[in-house]
């Protein structure tokens, strides 16, 4: 059985760190964790574990997404090895367990939420959704966190009860940036493995960050706070350039200049929170921007696959069309060929024969047959499987997407469209210009089937079939398929439609097929149902 939660999480684009056993990522973990711990505790609230900035928290979302719920324990060890190891002097044992607890507890939950495959969280936040949903699962935590944090030590008798605004928000604040700005980072580091190219531009970005940093801490008190918003500029350049992924280095390039700005000009008596509160603003901004540019992006090169599949439907859908070019492309070689093998025949039949002729002519017969074959070869092309482009998609994508492509035909006929799709389904593995292809073509075939009636009804089910497949099924209300199709439907070129070539269903079932899948047809007086299984998207295997 799967672990739940991992179901749908993306596979982590280096196998190696991927099929690490569970107790090195676990260690792993923790000595990160206090290492960042230790870098980060800069400028802390009295001698409390309240700094500016906390990355670990983010470390911990990047762990679990990734990994699995198997880790979530873990979340109540760091930060205990944290406080003990890192606070001077430290907290009475009781008091440091019980905080423990509560930061693991509040992530935990938060985690276990996000993990949950009814909530569809995509951990390489691959949408503006997923986006959102980090922030906001990452805000109502911290808070959560940081409030019963500065609340235990206010009961525990360390803080008056009278400062608790202040301490809780410095601690959400640093707690929401080391999540903003680190999270997005990882999980972008871990699951692409090209996430961005360095070049020239991407270096002059990171210098004009550096620059903007030294611009800030090179002027007084006053002035820094208001010369802050400069570092907007290249971080919506990163943005508008470099889409997500560039946005995300460039803000934790921009979060490390600040810490060692405030580290090498101690005696400014800089307000690191207020620094950090508008860093949490520079983070928002630049992760929403860079999210819209690469949606923007991927939208674009959606649509030119869209625009392919719907031409190459085109090429496959018209068969009448398709079957006259292969008739006329093979006919005219055969035919030539055939008209050379006779003059050969006759040749050899006669009393005297001309070597050389015969051979010339041979020899034009021969180019006949191969630029035949060559006609085979294109067609051959025209349909080939690819199988270097098959990534994580969810379900629900995959479907949508083909409806909104077959949206005009079902409109034309009236059709109502029924979908039923469990919210648990795991993401499938697969090429989805491919599977798109396949559902619109099993759409158009209902359409057909309904014919001019109105008002009929195609039905789309997608459920688990087993831990290893998802299966998708195809129903509409028309007449069915004849018996002889039932029993043997992938007849090459068989087809019920006149003039038909039957590619279709061939075509169907040679893709799914090449995904590991297969496919089936079911018929009885209530229409016609075609099923079809794809391949789960699994985590790999841990030691």
């Amino acid at each position: 059985m799967k672990e739940p939660g991992t179901a749908h999480s993306t596979l982590i684009a280096y196998p190696r760190i991927a099929a690490l056993p569970l107790g090195v990522v676990g260690l792993g973990y923790l000595a990160s964790y206090v290492l960042l711990d230790w870098v980060s505790f800069i400028e802390p609230y009295a001698h409390f574990g309240i700094t500016p900035w906390n990355p670990g928290t983010g470390l911990s979302f990047v762990l679990v997404m990734l990994f699995g719920r198997k880790m979530i324990p873990l979340l109540f060890i760091g930060p205990f090895l944290s406080d003990v190891i890192l606070i001077r002097p430290p907290l009475p044992l009781a008091i440091t367990l019980l905080s423990a607890v509560l930061i693991g507890a509040g992530y935990s939950l938060a985690l276990f939420f996000l993990s949950r495959p009814a909530t569809r969280f995509d951990p390489t936040l691959s949408s503006m959704r997923d986006l959102l949903l980090l922030v906001l699962v990452a805000a109502l935590s911290a808070l959560a966190v940081a409030s019963s944090y500065v609340a235990l030590m206010i009961a525990a008798g360390l803080l008056p009860a009278s400062n608790f605004t202040g301490p809780a928000l410095r601690y959400w604040v640093g707690d929401m940036i080391g999540i903003m700005v680190f999270a997005p980072f990882g999980l972008i580091a871990l699951t692409r493995r090209r996430a961005l190219r360095v070049s020239i531009e991407t270096l002059l970005q990171i210098a004009a960050i550096v620059a903007a940093v030294v611009l800030v801490f090179g002027y007084a008190k006053e002035q820094q706070f208001q010369l802050f918003y400069v570092l907007f500029l290249p971080i919506i350049w990163m943005a508008v350039r470099t889409g997500f992924e560039g946005v995300t280095i460039g803000l934790l390039v921009t979060q490390l200049g600040l810490i060692l700005g405030v580290m090498i000009f101690p005696g400014k008596g800089h307000d690191v929170t207020a620094y950090q509160a508008v860093m949490l603003v520079l983070a928002m901004t630049g992760l929403v921007a860079g999210e819209l540019v690469t949606e923007n992006r991927r939208t674009a090169s959606q649509l030119r696959l869209h625009q392919e599949s719907l031409s190459r439907l085109a090429r496959l859908g018209s068969m009448g069309e398709l079957a006259a070019a292969i008739a006329h492309e093979l006919n005219q070689p055969l035919m030539a060929a055939g008209t050379y093998t006779r003059l050969v025949n006759d040749a050899i039949s006669s009393d005297t024969i001309d070597s050389a002729a015969v051979g010339e002519t041979a020899k034009k017969a021969v180019v006949q047959v191969e630029r035949a074959a060559e006609v085979v070869r294109r067609l051959r092309a025209l349909v080939r499987l690819d199988r270097s482009n098959r990534v994580s998609c969810a379900v629900d994508r995959v479907i949508n997407n083909a409806l909104a492509l077959c949206r005009p035909d079902l409109d034309r006929i009236e059709a109502n469209v029924r979908t039923t799709l469990d919210p648990r389904l795991p993401p499938v593995m697969i090429d989805v210009l491919q599977i798109e292809q396949t559902l619109l073509n099993l759409l158009r075939n209902s359409v057909e089937a309904l014919g001019g009636a109105k008002h009929g009804t195609i039905s789309i089910e997608a459920r688990a079939d087993g831990d290893d497949f998802v299966e998708i099924s195809v129903r509409d209300t028309g007449p069915g398929f004849p018996a002889d199709l039932l029993e043997n439907p992938f007849l090459p070129f068989s087809s019920t439609k006149p003039g038909g070539l039957g590619f279709g269903l061939a075509l169907c079932k040679s893709i799914i097929e090449a995904h590991g899948g297969r496919l089936s047809l079911d018929g009885n007086s209530q229409g016609a149902r075609i099923r079809f299984t794809l391949p789960v998207a699994k985590m790999p295997a841990h030691g």
